[in-house]
């Protein structure tokens, strides 16, 4: 027996620390509810569960944002559908100027409704706004510059592509009238390439229509006057881009047209005549159409946000579940392990004091 070296203790003490310590880890995992507390406790998990827990955040705010696109959606629809109930009763008093038992003053007194019908389609245009931003003036359309003045870029469909077009305002038509694709440079398509012109008699603004296979469309505006090379430069960009998604470039661009009486070839409606009524009827045929079309195509971005929203709820659920699995702690098992933690410190307490107690002993040998 030595008093100098107690190597009991010693022992004792060395195994009580390590279940001192693995009883202190089991009491925070059990108090934190988590598996993982620190980096050392799993440092692979730790990176897994970081970048997990970024992606369920972003998709949370990916699913607030697509409900904010619903709503915007939402509200430009509200609004064209007021705009097409106008356009509906437009056209019954076209039809009503047209009928040849009307006189010219009935039919002034039906025009006059009609000036204020189109002024409350250029109002609702005007100031339908969303968290403050107008929504059909044209601020969400695809944008498109050229290097000539006198020419603008006036609408191009989603199957335009990206980039640098060139035409000649000089050549653009032949003799016939029809498009002549030499005018034109080589990435404009070729199938089903086909172009028609319409000249304002008032203004003489022409307004020049491309067309090719694969709903191809490109629209300009030109001038009086306009002529020679014109670069047009395609940006592809100007549409509403909602976040839809967690990461990089998961956008939906929205694109809203502009609705004006300009653009719904209503500016000149004028139902003070019999002809003017049965040209009217078909102006407001065309806008209707114009307006049916910019219905539909929000409406196919509002189903497709809601398909959206649908697939991250799951997404956020299924990745929930994956974070789980990897930072809670099993509480079952953790307290299953504290417990014989618990007992294991308890007895190596008790036996550290009665290692203490040995050289004590020697003194009875002292005697």
């Amino acid at each position: 027996m030595r008093i100098n070296y107690n190597a009991t203790a010693v022992i004792a003490n060395n195994s009580l620390n390590k279940n001192d310590n693995k009883l202190a880890s089991s009491i925070e995992r059990l108090s934190s509810g988590l598996k993982i507390n620190h980096a050392k406790d799993n440092p692979a998990g730790i990176a897994i569960s970081n970048r997990m827990d970024a992606q369920i955040k972003g998709v949370g705010v990916a699913s607030d944002n697509t409900n904010d696109g619903i709503s915007v959606v939402e509200t430009a629809d509200g609004a064209l559908s007021e705009i097409t109930a106008i356009l509906q009763r437009m056209n019954q008093l076209a039809n009503q100027a047209g009928d040849g038992v009307k006189t010219d003053d009935d039919r002034a007194l039906i025009n006059d409704e009609i000036i204020q019908l189109k002024q409350e389609i250029e109002r609702i245009a005007k100031d339908t706004e969303f968290n403050g931003m107008p929504l059909l003036d044209g601020s969400f359309e695809l944008k498109g510059y050229t290097n000539n003045e006198a020419v603008e870029v006036d609408y191009y469909s989603d199957d335009v592509k990206v980039g640098l077009y060139t035409i000649n305002l000089d050549s653009l038509f032949n003799a016939d009238g029809d498009l002549d694709p030499s005018a034109l440079s080589p990435n404009f398509p070729t199938q089903g390439l086909a172009g028609i012109t319409v000249t304002d008699p008032d203004t003489g603004v022409q307004t020049i229509t491309i067309t090719a296979a694969n709903d191809f469309e490109m629209k300009l505006k030109a001038q009086a006057g306009a002529s020679g090379e014109v670069e047009l430069d395609i940006t592809g960009i100007g549409a509403m881009k909602i976040q839809i998604g967690a990461n990089e470039d998961q956008e939906l661009a929205v694109r809203i047209p502009r609705i004006s009486l300009e653009d719904m070839g209503l500016e000149k409606l004028d139902v003070r005549t019999i002809d003017g009524a049965q040209s009217g009827l078909n102006m407001i045929k065309e806008a209707l159409s114009y307006v049916s079309a910019a219905r539909s195509r929000l409406g196919a971005y509002q189903n497709r946000m809601e398909h959206n929203a649908a697939n991250l709820a799951v997404t956020e659920e299924n990745m929930t579940a994956s974070y789980s699995r990897i930072m809670d702690v099993d509480m079952a098992e953790e307290m299953t392990e504290y417990t014989s933690s618990q007992v294991l410190t308890q007895a190596g307490t008790s036996m550290l004091a009665q290692a203490n107690e040995r050289p004590q002993m020697i003194l009875q040998l002292l005697q």
